[in-house]
């Protein structure tokens, strides 16, 4: 009776996430969930001004799923790897411009 319990929950479990990916408009405990932060630090960034939000009418906040896709990418921290192959192309440019 337990693992088939248990089994339940799992599935519940499942269908909330698919049902979260599916929403366009997500309310925080959703969003907390997506983006797997505790719900308080997700007030709190939203306090911050950190993370985009809207709050119709003052009250309740909602959180755009696209945006909160788009916030994790310009996020994004690039690798050494990258930053030193910029900084090869930066200066190899710097110095051709110098030499004419």
């Amino acid at each position: 009776m337990d693992f088939i319990q248990n089994e339940l929950k799992e599935i519940k479990e499942l269908l909330k996430k698919q049902t979260i990916q599916q929403k366009e408009i997500l309310t925080v405990k959703e969003a907390s969930e997506f983006l797997g932060l505790s719900v308080s630090r997700l007030y709190k960034m939203t306090s911050n001004k950190e993370i985009p939000y809207c709050k119709p009418g003052g009250k309740i906040i909602y959180l755009c799923r696209q945006e909160l896709v788009q916030w994790i990418i310009s996020s994004r921290v690039a690798p050494d790897s990258e930053l030193e192959d910029e900084m090869k192309n930066y200066l190899g440019e710097t110095c051709k411009s110098l030499s004419i």
